[in-house]
């Protein structure tokens, strides 16, 4: 099994880390602020990233936000401008032919301190909500939903943006109150839109896009909300396979289930504390989990 890249170390200004993806500042070649956007191989659950990745994990997930963005141009902004090594400046050769794959060089924007995200189905943290209130965000919802139950219109549900710990689910109200009525209306509006367009192009390719997180920036004076970030992975996404769902029941989907079932078992045996230090992964789950993405990759670009 091939290296995973963990960790990047280039002659870039400003580096900031998170969990899979590693930032740095750099100059556009028409002289704009620009950021290299690095998709690790690290993997994390329960906020902790995990001893050992997953082998071409981050070009997987590069993969896939670029086709998103390329079926994307033309109908929304988007702050993608390369995805080729070769247009760094200043790093070496080794460095290029290690990232090729895996970058995305993107103009800089000031980003909007909000998660947006966009429920088609009822799961996670909004079916721990309904259960609680029958709301979302507080978004009612019909009596007598299930776990995974198809929501008749999508919902825009939007959170914190937390530069530690946990995002904090918040009402439409409440995230007006932080960046303003008439750009979260932009926002809102814009996550929809192109969410109903992602979920229509996947649903004829026998994938249901359950729910999905965007985050939005503005470019320069403008108020116009750009589209940030990684768009539309397993990693951002909830992907289930359309032949499978079935209502009142937890679904398979295209991510890193493998890896949290099997870190679960270990949470259940009493053999981890969900805190560091981090258990590593066994070879048959980074298999499974990469073949997963694969197939999600596959299918929306046959």
């Amino acid at each position: 099994m091939s290296n995973a890249v963990v960790s990047t170390n280039l002659p870039l200004a400003n580096k900031r880390q998170g969990k899979v993806r590693d930032l740095y500042d750099l100059v556009l070649p028409d002289g704009g602020e620009g950021i290299l956007i690095i998709a690790t191989d690290r993997i994390s659950v329960f906020d902790v990233v995990l001893a050992n990745g997953i082998p071409d994990k981050g070009v997987m997930l590069t993969k896939i936000s670029t086709f998103w963005f390329n079926y994307f141009q033309g109908k929304f902004n988007h702050h993608l401008v390369s995805t080729d090594a070769n247009d760094i400046p200043g790093i070496s050769a080794v460095d290029k032919a290690m990232l090729q794959g895996r970058i995305m060089i993107c103009r800089k924007s000031k980003v909007i301190p909000i998660e947006s995200i966009v429920r088609g189905y009822l799961t996670g943290s909004g079916w721990k909500d309904y259960q609680k209130s029958g709301k979302v965000c507080g978004i009612a919802l019909p009596a007598g939903m299930q776990n995974s139950s198809k929501i008749d219109q999508p919902i825009f549900t939007p959170s914190t943006k937390a530069d530690a710990g946990h995002d904090e689910n918040i009402n439409f109200e409440e995230a007006c109150e932080l960046v303003g009525t008439g750009l979260m209306e932009k926002v809102r509006d814009e996550s929809l839109l192109i969410y109903t367009t992602a979920r229509d192009y996947a649903a004829e390719r026998g994938i249901i896009i359950a729910d999905t997180k965007f985050e939005f920036g503005l470019e320069g004076d403008s108020n116009e909300p750009v589209l940030i970030d990684e768009v539309l992975t397993p990693d951002s996404s909830r992907f289930w396979p359309a032949d499978e769902w079935q209502a009142g029941r937890e679904q398979n989907s295209f991510d890193k289930q493998y890896v949290r079932n099997y870190t679960q078992e270990l949470v259940d045996r009493g053999e981890w504390d969900k805190e560091y230090p981090a258990p590593a992964l066994p070879d048959e789950v980074i298999e499974n989990t990469l073949a997963r993405y694969q197939e999600a990759y596959d299918r929306l670009t046959a």
